[in-house]
Parts: structure tokens; C-alpha cells; sequence
């Protein structure tokens, strides 16, 4: 699982590079970033799926609501990621929500004619956009199995290891995760509370398996993170 997440992350920059019209000579003069303010929705459940969306800056947070009224979050994304990209697998309405977190978000929007455009007689950049929906099914098929077998505290730990592996850095035997998460994000994100978040977070710090501030997470030893 670790290589694949590591994988899918890297693809979701790759394809930033290739897709934004900005870069691509033909479509540059027409296309026009998207600006949003904190707490701005980019698309809500049931609009309808014909855009997939690149954040150029800004982080972006994909969601739900239960019938309750519940928010469940799948995903916090951040500069260089795509979303909305279930519109490439015949998704013609959206499931989910996407808002924006940050003031100051830019989104690079792309037309699924447009993207047909760039994909017309470009095989890698097929086969790369198959890998990214693919992948990306595979993610959410990982939290699912998390939240469905796990109990909280294991959630939070498999969590900082999923992260290590899509967005860790190597710094010599530790490895460093750049997050602007708050202990709520996280606990939105693998389906437990703020409360329980803090106490997990602490204990691991207590032992000294990993150090954690506004701005990173620095796991002392991946493999023995337990």
C-alpha cells in the first residue's frame, strides 16, 4: 500500500503539469483561474460533474453530508491536486461537496471537452488519468476498510502512516510530514473526535515516537509507529 500512495501523489503533480490549460500554448489565452474566499463551495452534491479541478494554491476539503446532516470528510487537498476527477468515470452529477479552507484558493477548472482535447492522440496521458481515478478508488477503499475495522486509536496511527507515505519526507531515519492540519481536520478525516485526536497525538509524543507542531508532523520511526 505504501509505494501505491506514494505513486498516486506523485501522478496527482505530474498530471497538474500536463493538464492546466495555463501551460498548454492553445488554450492559455482563454482560461482563467477561479479565486475563493475561505469557506466558499466550489461545487455542492448534485451539480453537475463536467469539470475537473486543479488547485494552483489554497487547500480544498471533499465531503459528504449523511442524512442527518452530517459532514463526513474524505479528503483535505492541497497546491498541485486534482479533484472532481469522477467525472472522467461517468460520474454526471456530483456525490460529494468540495469547499475551499483557505483564503486567497485559487482552482484551476478543466472541461472534460477540453480535457478530451489534450488526451486526443496522447496515450501516456490516458493511461496516467486511468492510473489517478484508479488509485484514487484504491485510497477510498483503504479509509473505508479503516473505519470499518479499526478501532479509533489504530485510525489516527494508520493515518500518520498513510501520510508519511503520500507526503513524507525523508529526514535521515525520521520522516517529515508538512501538514497545516488541526487536530480537528484530522479527526474529520478518519472518523473520530478532536478530543481523542489530541490524547493520541500526545501519547505518541509522550513516547517519543513522533514530534508534531502547526506546520509538521515528524515521525521518529515509520515502521515502528504503534
Amino acid at each position: 500500500m505504501q509505494n501505491t500512495a506514494a505513486l498516486w501523489y506523485f501522478e496527482s503533480v505530474n498530471l497538474f503539469n500536463i493538464l492546466c490549460p495555463h501551460k498548454v500554448k492553445a488554450m492559455a489565452g482563454k482560461h482563467e483561474f477561479l479565486h475563493f474566499k475561505k469557506d466558499a463551495f466550489i461545487y455542492f452534491p448534485h451539480d453537475n460533474a463536467d469539470h475537473i479541478y486543479m488547485i494552483a494554491h489554497g487547500r480544498v476539503k471533499i465531503g459528504h453530508y449523511l442524512d442527518d446532516g452530517k459532514e463526513v470528510i474524505s479528503s483535505i487537498l492541497t497546491g498541485g491536486e486534482i479533484f472532481g476527477e469522477l467525472a472522467l468515470a461517468g460520474e454526471t452529477s456530483r456525490r460529494d461537496f468540495a469547499q475551499v479552507m483557505d483564503d486567497n484558493t485559487s482552482i484551476c477548472p478543466l472541461s472534460i471537452e477540453e480535457l478530451k482535447q489534450l488526451m486526443y492522440g496522447d496515450k501516456e496521458l490516458s493511461f496516467k488519468i486511468l492510473k489517478l481515478v484508479g488509485l484514487r478508488l484504491m485510497k477510498l477503499e483503504r479509509k473505508l476498510e479503516l473505519l470499518v475495522f479499526k478501532d479509533a486509536r489504530t485510525r489516527i496511527i494508520e493515518f500518520l502512516k498513510d501520510a508519511a507515505s503520500w507526503k513524507g519526507q525523508k529526514v535521515g531515519f525520521e520522516t517529515m510530514i508538512p501538514t497545516k492540519l488541526t487536530h480537528k481536520d484530522i479527526a474529520s478525516l478518519t472518523g473520530t473526535s478532536r478530543q481523542t485526536v489530541t490524547s493520541v497525538l500526545n501519547e505518541l509524543k509522550e513516547k517519543n515516537l513522533i514530534y508534531f507542531d502547526r506546520k509538521k508532523i515528524l515521525v521518529r520511526d515509520l515502521e515502528n509507529l504503534n
